[in-house]
């Protein structure tokens, strides 16, 4: 059960430090990525070794295809993202008392750029958190935070910057996205999570590579 709790943990922090250094009044225009990532990274320190440090049902899909996560568990975090994100949400607008305004939206630069980051982001996690040649490493938690500090400076213009579907979804009820462009997210963002778990396996056979031990339960 804690494993979803950490999970709802980690994902409400990240929604809600993104609504709140996002959104107007007081919001904290170009430093809002180093927010935005340096929650996402210590809130993967901090849940890693019980849940995995997921926060992000991209994340979750990369790691279930990798053989890191039991298929029975694969719904239940992506519930407890999602669940989280709604909260964190609906809890900042009532901190500011205002939604957003609609970010600028080509569906084929969003796709694009939601794919691509997506994609690096669950590329690192796979690399850094699951990989038998770096288990035990110091820098996991940083590694995935800059990931989306880069991905949000270089195409947070473009795609608001979700690189994750629960992210999506709360930007979406923050206003900064539109509900009929909800599911452009979420393909771009899966799709990302699944090529990168495919490269990953390609570069990382199992009979040479053995996996990491499972996190607790």
């Amino acid at each position: 059960m804690m494993k979803y709790v950490y999970e709802f943990i980690g994902t409400f922090f990240l929604v809600f430090t993104i609504g709140m250094t996002v959104l107007a009044p007081n919001n904290i225009g170009s430093f809002a990525p180093l927010a935005i990532g340096s929650v996402l990274a210590v809130m993967v320190f901090a849940g890693g070794h019980v849940s995995g440090g997921h926060y992000n049902p991209a994340v979750s899909l990369a790691v279930f295809l990798r053989g890191q996560l039991p298929k029975e568990d694969l719904i239940k975090y992506w519930i407890a993202q999602l669940v989280a994100a709604v909260v964190a949400s609906y809890l900042t607008l009532y901190f500011k008392g205002t939604q957003g305004e609609l970010i600028p939206f080509n569906i084929v630069l969003v796709f694009i750029a939601e794919f691509l980051f997506t994609f690096a982001l669950c590329f690192v996690v796979l690399n850094v958190a699951t990989s038998a040649q770096t288990q035990g490493n110091s820098f996991f938690g940083w590694a995935i935070g800059f990931t989306v500090l880069v991905g949000a400076y270089a195409v947070g213009s473009v795609s608001g910057g979700a690189f994750n579907p629960a992210v999506a979804l709360g930007i979406t009820i923050m206003n900064l996205a539109s509900w009929v462009h909800l599911w452009v997210y979420f393909v771009a963002n899966l799709l990302g999570g699944v090529a990168a778990a495919y490269v990953f396996k390609a570069a990382h056979p199992e009979k040479e590579h053995k996996a990491p031990a499972k996190v607790k339960e």
